[in-house]
């Protein structure tokens, strides 16, 4: 795993074979970072990665200054890589969430986030729900951006503020974006 950008810059670490995590591969965040840079500055804010697998996500964003970095994974041997990795960067920013990513959702009320990302399995019966969930629960701030990782057979382009698709070889991603709240003058 590489940090690409950042102040972890070009940092590397070693993912042990056993994990059953599908991480996103460097072509794939390397490109969607590229886009994202020109959609949001990320010093400051508060982001969300769910199903944080080998916690790639959560680092590239605590690497780009995130004030905090909630990260969400079920599987112990993930959730304990995760930390190792953030007890190695010295960084007090990641509150690792060990536990069930629908449990999480269901229960973070009133919580929200500048910007969430979600990378569910592909074979994950209920990868429909997750971006409904997302966005019926409200954790997305106004101006937020919400991405969700899947396999080119889903399409959520019905789902309120999608704005786009994007693909990068075999990963697909769909961004959503909430709108800013208008104010009278």
């Amino acid at each position: 795993m590489r940090i690409i950008s950042g102040i972890y810059r070009r940092r590397r670490f070693d993912v042990p074979k056993t994990f059953s995590a599908r991480p996103t591969t460097d072509f794939a965040k390397e490109n969607l970072f590229n886009v994202l840079n020109n959609l949001i500055d990320f010093e400051g804010l508060d982001a969300l990665d769910l199903f944080s697998g080998t916690g790639s996500i959560a680092f590239e964003l605590l690497s780009r200054e995130c004030k905090q970095v909630t990260a969400v994974e079920k599987t112990a041997a993930h959730a304990s890589f995760i930390q190792k990795v953030a007890d190695e960067l010295k960084t007090n920013d990641l509150r690792l969430v060990r536990g069930d990513v629908f449990r999480f959702l269901n229960s973070c009320k009133p919580e929200s986030f500048d910007f969430i990302f979600a990378d569910p399995p592909y074979a994950l019966k209920e990868l429909e729900e997750v971006p409904r969930l997302v966005l019926e629960r409200n954790l997305l701030r106004p101006g937020g951006i919400f991405i969700m990782e899947h396999p080119k057979t889903n399409d959520f382009s019905s789902l309120p503020y999608f704005v786009e698709r994007r693909i990068y070889g075999s990963v697909n991603f769909s961004m959503f974006v909430k709108e800013e709240e208008k104010t009278d003058e």
